[in-house]
């Protein structure tokens, strides 16, 4: 039975920060299962969409970038949740469920209607 959870996004460094709904597959998933439905529904909308600005968790390569600026901008939402896994592996990216820190992408998150889950991007210092 799909679920419905509250997302959070931010960034250290005091950039913008934004709240919106996403509809997931069920009431318990894991948090690879929770990046893949993210990244699946802001690739999606923004293909659909085209808006000037992508506003997903990763943005896209520079290479994607240029091509799409040649032509119809299309993300490949694949490639988008390998970078986002790699990403949380690698610690740029925090995803909290409540207060609490998720350490795997075999982590479960159990949904209810109160569940806000925060993506926290960390940005990386330059020369550090």
């Amino acid at each position: 039975m799909p679920a419905l959870l509250t997302i959070c996004d931010q960034a250290l460094g005091g950039s913008e920060s934004r709240e919106w709904t996403l509809e997931v597959s069920a009431e318990r998933i894991t948090v690879r299962e929770l990046i893949r439905s993210r990244v699946y529904q802001e690739v999606s909308d923004f293909n659909t969409l085209q808006p000037q600005r992508y506003r997903g968790l990763i943005q896209p390569t520079l290479t994607e970038s240029r091509i799409n600026a040649q032509e119809q901008r299309v993300i490949d939402w694949k490639a988008q949740f390998e970078l986002a896994c790699n990403a949380f592996e690698a610690g740029r990216i925090l995803i909290l469920v409540g207060d609490q820190q998720m350490t795997s992408l075999e982590a479960e998150i159990e949904i209810n209607s109160s569940t806000t889950v925060t993506f926290l991007r960390l940005m990386l210092l330059v020369g550090g």
